[in-house]
């Protein structure tokens, strides 16, 4: 018999010893936007057992009406710092963060957009006190948060400032294959302007030590698209390849690091190249993503470089029209904590 116990809100106590606890992770999750499938897919993933510590910070309310909606049992306990729970299928221990208008599935409300924020900032807090060791989230929506006035253009630039980080990357996992971006959510006619050398050597420190730290690869091997057709074609289509990103792969080699390129970024992705690379470095967002996309659109990960905490997310929108429905698949969120986790184990070796 389905079960949304609101009496259950209460702070528990812990339902194992600390011994048994203390080495596995600790994730704190946003779900996001509350019109949107966030929360569809925060309960989806109540539902399986999970060999971790899941702390979602949002409305509790929300979740119990959109479980209702859904069908789907759904148990809450407040968290307490002092009685860490693992998780169990069916319950999610809770941080209260309160919507300001009730939430309609797939419908807006741009006064809920500082709930938004303000599960993100408390995640993000969690984190850089140490009281957790990871942050996933789920899908916001940038157009809303702007129109109420909050400048954002991404999780990534966001999560960058919040943490006082000169230089982030966004690398982005599906199957086998990683995919790093030299820039992010930048219009096209202001990317060639963003990639100079300086830039795109702060980007190669991080994700070389991002591949080091966080998958343990002590050699990483990367390829590096250009930036124009057939990479410049010798200049002919462009001289960014022969000016700013030969030099500063040629300077990293001599460093003695494995960067391979710059690559035609249509020929960069075939298996031939892929399956002997370690992850490759597009040069913009959209000569990445749609690739990243069609091999994997419901198991991609985006996990963010560079910060003092791992942080991973689902690699897709709000899909409002399937707000509610049960027609939201949760198997990217699904994937994005267990990158979490096994990003966490790395860091723990």
């Amino acid at each position: 018999m389905n079960k949304h116990d609101r009496s259950s809100f209460e702070t528990r106590s812990s339902n194992a010893p600390q011994g048994e606890r203390k080495n596995q992770p600790r994730i704190v999750l946003t779900p996001g936007e509350p019109a949107g499938i966030g929360p569809d897919i925060t309960i989806a993933i109540a539902q399986k057992s999970l060999a971790a510590e899941l702390i979602v910070i949002a409305d509790p309310d929300v979740l119990f009406e959109r479980a209702e909606a859904l069908h789907l049992p759904l148990q809450c306990h407040t968290y307490d710092p002092a009685s860490p729970r693992m998780h169990e299928p069916q319950h999610l221990t809770i941080m209260p963060v309160k919507v300001s208008k009730s939430v309609i599935p797939g419908t807006l409300n741009m006064a809920n957009a500082n709930y938004v924020m303000q599960s993100l900032e408390l995640a993000a807090t969690l984190c850089l006190q140490k009281k957790a060791d990871a942050l996933v989230t789920g899908p916001v929506h940038k157009a809303l948060l702007n129109e109420a006035g909050i400048s954002f253009s991404g999780h990534t630039e966001f999560l960058a400032r919040f943490c006082d980080v000169k230089q982030t990357v966004m690398l982005f996992l599906v199957n086998d294959l990683k995919v790093a971006l030299a820039t992010t959510h930048l219009p096209l006619s202001q990317v060639p302007a963003a990639i100079t050398q300086p830039h795109l050597t702060s980007v190669l420190n991080v994700l070389l030590n991002g591949l080091k730290q966080q998958f343990h690869l002590s050699h990483p091997r990367i390829l590096v698209c250009g930036l124009n057709p057939h990479a410049g074609e010798n200049g002919y289509l462009g001289k960014e390849e022969i000016n700013i990103i030969t030099p500063v792969l040629k300077k990293f080699r001599e460093e003695g690091h494995d960067v391979i390129g710059p690559l035609s970024a249509d020929t960069a992705f075939l298996p031939a190249q892929t399956k002997q690379a370690d992850a490759i470095l597009a040069m913009y967002h959209d000569q990445a993503l749609p690739i990243v996309k069609y091999i994997g659109f419901d198991r991609a990960v985006n996990v963010t470089l560079g910060l003092p905490f791992i942080r991973t997310s689902v690699d897709h929108g709000t899909a409002l029209d399937l707000a509610g429905t049960g027609r939201a698949e949760s198997s990217s969120l699904e994937a994005a904590i267990e990158a979490a986790c096994d990003s966490i184990i790395v860091a723990k070796k």
